[in-house]
């Protein structure tokens, strides 16, 4: 259920991707959030078994008020996950749960949330621009897939902007990348951003790059292709560069979409991961290279997101005053 007013304290918050759970308490107003805990959601049926082993193993008591940020579509009381076996009642789970107030959104709703609550050190600017005061903030995260949410300042307070845009059809910017998308057309139907800004879309990547060199593809997952790029194999190299300039290219479709002149924020557990190649690559390029618009563009400013685990937690916790 959504409070008309601030939910009560004390608060459990929490952050559920494809692959991991993220959890934490906020004891009272104004109280930092603590002992945080992670549990791959593999090892649970789904959330309640999650926040109940939370509430033991820390040996909590139970929270006046729940948040849970969750990587799917949040519409109406039955919840489905797209990328993890998940389904259930939000009724049910705040029964089961014993809570008065439980609030379940959007994963990237809950990091919208959070984007006014960032400090500077939490946050690395990749190329130039100022943010302009006001404007709207856009975010793009690529981890188990591809999340993508922005944030309006009105005149009724802060409103995030949640669709699923990681699922529109991907666009080739030159004929190697017409090439790439083919391949996998072939394989998937339609090409969604999705399939290549994740950890999967980075294998994606990866396979597609194999096939058209000819050579036969090693069975790697996201973090070895990221490992053997970062020591020089030329096709790991070549999926990673791949990678950034289509993040490039989405992440200014959203900014120019969104008017996102406050900033683009990178969120998810794939950039960072890959270190400070995003500095060396094609990303802010093709980010800019909107034709008659890369000089609005230049102005916006792109942020990674160093942490945002605890961003989409502070988001959660954020969402139940509103």
């Amino acid at each position: 259920m959504k409070p008309s007013v601030p939910a009560p304290w004390p608060r459990l918050v929490a952050d559920i991707g494809g692959t991991n759970a993220r959890l934490g308490w906020i004891a009272s107003r104004g109280s930092a959030v603590q002992q945080i805990a992670r549990y791959p959601c593999a090892d649970h049926p789904g959330p309640a078994e999650v926040v109940e082993h939370y509430l033991g193993e820390q040996r909590l008591p139970r929270p006046a008020a729940i948040a849970i940020g969750i990587a799917t579509p949040v519409v109406g009381d039955a919840v489905s996950m797209t990328n993890l076996a998940w389904s259930f009642s939000i009724d049910e789970l705040q029964r089961r749960l014993g809570v008065s107030c439980l609030r379940v959104l959007n994963d990237f709703a809950a990091l919208a949330w959070g984007l006014p609550t960032t400090s500077p050190d939490e946050l690395r600017q990749v190329g130039a621009g100022i943010a302009a005061e006001g404007a709207p903030l856009a975010l793009i995260g690529p981890g188990t897939g591809l999340g993508v949410s922005g944030l309006l300042r009105t005149p009724a307070g802060l409103a995030p902007i949640v669709g699923e845009g990681g699922h529109a059809s991907l666009a080739a910017a030159d004929t190697d990348e017409e090439r790439l998308i083919a391949v996998l057309r072939r394989r998937f139907g339609h090409v969604s951003a999705e399939r290549v800004l994740s950890g999967a879309g980075l294998v994606n990547l990866y396979e597609a790059l194999c096939e058209l060199h000819g050579q036969p593809a090693e069975a790697l997952d996201a973090e070895a292709i990221s490992e053997r790029a970062a020591a020089g194999d030329p096709l790991c190299t070549a999926a990673v560069d791949r990678f950034f300039s289509f993040l490039g290219s989405v992440a200014g479709n959203l900014a120019l979409t969104l008017g996102a002149r406050g900033g683009v924020y990178i969120a998810g557990g794939i950039v960072p991961r890959l270190g400070s190649a995003i500095d060396a690559s094609s990303f802010r390029e093709r980010f800019e290279a909107k034709g008659r618009f890369r000089s609005y563009l230049a102005a916006v400013p792109t942020w990674l997101v160093l942490d945002a685990s605890m961003l989409a937690l502070r988001g959660a916790d954020a969402a139940l005053d509103t």
